[in-house]
């Protein structure tokens, strides 16, 4: 009776490691495939109105390329100049172990949320757009 007992319970904790597992392992590739596209942020204070664009594509492997483009306008004596725009190119690395990129020259850490349809880089919140 107890060894049926044991065997029943030993098959139910194997069922259930596995399941966690198989579940893990569907989220983090889903998290992965949602990373590619184009994500916005706006931004604005008292100096400044920011609009920021990053673009994702997969470049081979684990790597991913980011293209930045950023329009801005800065506010002097409370009045908006002309717009000025740049562009930057990151170069990052997926981490299969927490479903971010790590940026290579500075280190900084893109983390998504597919369920929410956003990223974050640092404090700014990106929205997904495609």
């Amino acid at each position: 009776m107890k060894t049926q007992i044991f065997s029943t319970l030993f098959l139910f904790v194997t069922l259930l490691i596995f399941s966690t597992l198989l579940l893990s392992a569907c989220n983090k590739n889903k998290g992965q495939s949602f990373i590619p596209g184009t994500y916005v942020n706006h931004a604005g204070g008292n100096y400044s109105v920011a609009d920021d664009t990053l673009t994702i594509e997969h470049s081979g492997g684990s790597n991913y390329l980011i293209h930045r483009s950023t329009g801005f306008n800065l506010i002097r004596n409370g009045k908006k100049g002309k717009r000025e725009h740049e562009t930057e190119q990151w170069n990052t690395v997926y981490n299969k172990e927490n479903g971010s990129l790590t940026e290579t020259r500075k280190g900084k850490t893109i983390t998504f949320y597919p369920e929410a349809n956003k990223l974050m880089v640092g404090n700014r919140e990106y929205q997904k757009l495609n």
